[in-house]
């Protein structure tokens, strides 16, 4: 949370920007240079909170505590000016709201980097690749395949194949629920940018039931490796590498 000094040292600073940015007494227009500073100031509060946990209605409360004690003010300046007094508490009001709103928005965007950030670590993290021998690179994969989420598979395979120089990566779909067609679509094209990169790719994990779909929904694996299992996967890898693996005699 926000220790008291730091919301107070806050306070001061943004009554300090809307005096500096309110000088020539124009309020009604915060598109001129003068606002900026502020409009900055706000912005940044905005991230912060946002940072740290803050709700949207937490953070435009900060603005909002602004209004009694500016409305105060006013009655006191313009006691003896009923109209005047109206108009500028009708302007003020309007001001408040408006920093509020931009203070707001502001804190959406923010929260929105944030959850947007975390989304891709979260991806990034749900597509591990192993390695499983020399040469051999495996990704596992759980749960829905969409676009975003092949974008990082890609990313993520064709680094590691990059970095290692792996010649057979096994993209294993044992965890997939559903095979549709654009799933089917987004792992050709992942074995499309594999083969480019001077790799070979077996898909595993292909189910009766994903089969059956396959077959039903039309679509063309022709030219790709299958196998049903990892361990099918991983026999047939060492083969072709040249590897041969043999239960221990005794």
């Amino acid at each position: 949370r926000i220790s008291e000094s730091e919301v107070s040292g806050q306070m001061r600073e943004f009554l300090d920007l809307l005096l500096a940015a309110s000088a020539d007494g124009s309020i009604d227009d915060m598109e001129r240079q003068a606002w900026t500073p502020l409009l900055e100031f706000l912005e940044n509060i905005s991230r912060s909170r946002a940072q740290q946990g803050f709700g949207s209605a937490e953070t435009a409360t900060f603005i909002f505590s602004f209004k009694r004690p500016l409305f105060q003010r006013l009655r006191k300046e313009l006691a003896g000016e009923p109209q005047t007094l109206a108009d500028e508490t009708w302007r003020t009001t309007e001001l408040i709201d408006k920093l509020a709103l931009h203070t707001v928005k502001a804190f959406q965007k923010a929260r929105e980097a944030i959850i947007n950030r975390q989304q891709e670590e979260l991806l990034e993290l749900s597509t591990p690749v192993v390695k499983l021998w020399e040469g051999i690179l495996a990704l596992p994969m759980i749960g829905t395949l969409d676009s975003a989420r092949t974008q990082i598979v890609m990313e993520s395979l064709l680094q590691r194949i990059g970095e290692t120089g792996a010649e057979i990566a096994i993209i294993d779909i044992t965890g997939v629920p559903t095979v549709d067609t654009l799933t089917a679509q987004h792992l050709l094209k992942t074995v499309t940018a594999i083969r480019l990169m001077g790799a070979e790719c077996i898909i595993s994990g292909i189910r009766p039931q994903i089969a059956q779909t396959i077959v039903h929904l039309g679509i063309d694996l022709e030219g790709v490796t299958t196998k049903a299992t990892l361990a099918d996967a991983l026999a047939l890898a060492l083969k072709r590498s040249g590897f041969m693996v043999a239960r221990k005699q005794g």
